[in-house]
């Protein structure tokens, strides 16, 4: 069974800013947009802007970037024009919160990452609180709380995230009794692509102790552009991954970055799990989700698909978090020492109750068998 601490999450935490605008609004951007030949969406809370606006900001439908200088005016511009909600959000914070309201066992998971001194922070600190997660955040005085600005359009998202303090993580904070007794408690540790930017030497500390302790190791590639501009970090990590999850686009990414010439997911997920490994505790297992279509699994030289639960287009709300979602229903399987078929299931579970909903939310329980 699950015991506390059992999970931990360590990576880049957002506040997610949403806005949710009528559908007149939405048929007059969208008409606006085809008249153009622009399409345009942003990821982790629904919110969408005017044509304008979304020009200005050289946004692309379905994508995640880093903010560079000129999206710094976004935000706030998106407080000030509508009417936003706030989320506690960043990718693995997502998925350790879906794992904890799938587990629904107190105490269950933890997550270290860093957060402005301000107000922003509190609302961080309070909602990921009310989602049952043990947070130790690292607290950075002078930079302010990371956001991530979310359009959704058609039920399709992209993601500008402003790491501001999330950008501040320090192996030191990580060092510290209190934190590292959160390493040393848990039996499984996730932690996303994006953290790679900001703390490498934290990564890779923690990856030596679960090899070393025979624990599970996992990540996610995240995003192209990781595998594409990080990958001589990205690469140190890999030998100590147990796990690698992502979807069809990172994977695709992947094998360019490293010259596999072969855009064929199935080929590219079995191709990952064979990466030598530096521990010889547990095999590698690839994860790859693919939308709509089946999820690949790729282990023991071996290749298996899972369809996944569809959805009826007229329920797609939004599809910011699906695939942290799924990663959180995955976790909560496997610490249960449950086999992979139920794993994915509850990871397909999950992500679909997500994309029925505004933002990585959910409701007060699951109902998941």
């Amino acid at each position: 069974m699950a015991c506390e601490g059992i999970l931990l999450g360590m990576g880049n935490p957002l506040l997610d800013i949403s806005a949710v605008v009528d559908d007149k609004f939405l048929t007059n951007f969208e008409s606006v947009a085809m008249d153009l030949s622009f399409c345009v969406l942003l990821h982790s809370v629904p919110l969408v802007v005017e044509l304008c606006v979304l020009e200005q900001y050289g946004i692309e439908l379905n994508n995640a970037i880093l903010a560079e200088e000129k999206h710094v005016p976004m935000y706030e511009e998106m407080v000030s024009n509508y009417n936003v909600e706030y989320i506690a959000g960043g990718a693995t914070q997502n998925s350790i919160k879906v794992a904890q309201w799938m587990l629904q066992i107190p105490g269950a998971s933890s997550y270290m990452g860093s957060i402005g001194k301000d107000k922003f922070g509190e609302l961080m600190k309070k909602y990921a609180q009310l989602a049952g997660v043990n947070v130790h955040y690292y607290e950075d005085e002078t930079t302010p709380t990371g956001t991530c600005a979310v359009c959704v359009v058609g039920g399709e998202r992209s993601l500008v995230a402003n790491l501001s303090a999330a950008n501040c993580y320090k192996v030191e904070h990580l060092k510290r009794p209190e934190n590292w007794a959160l390493v040393e408690k848990a039996k499984f540790i996730y932690i996303a692509g994006f953290f790679l930017t900001v703390s490498p030497e934290s990564i890779l500390l923690v990856a030596e102790h679960a090899a070393a302790n025979n624990k599970v190791f996992m990540m996610n590639l995240s995003a192209p552009f990781i595998c594409e501009f990080f990958k001589d970090v990205q690469e140190k990590v890999i030998p100590y991954m147990d796990y690698v999850f992502g979807n069809e686009t990172e994977a695709r990414a992947f094998s360019k970055a490293h010259g596999w010439k072969t855009d064929n997911v199935e080929e590219i997920a079995l191709k990952i799990s064979q990466l030598p490994k530096g521990s010889g505790t547990h095999k590698r297992i690839t994860v790859i989700t693919q939308g709509a279509d089946p999820v690949v699994v790729a282990e023991d030289g071996k290749v298996r698909l899972f369809p996944v639960i569809l959805l009826p287009k007229e329920k797609l709300v939004d599809t910011n978090g699906a695939g942290d979602a799924f990663v959180g229903g995955f976790l909560s399987q496997l610490i249960l020492e449950k086999p992979i078929e139920d794993c994915v299931r509850a990871g397909s579970y999950a992500a679909n109750v997500i994309i029925q909903r505004s933002g990585c939310t959910y409701p007060e329980k699951p109902d998941f068998n």
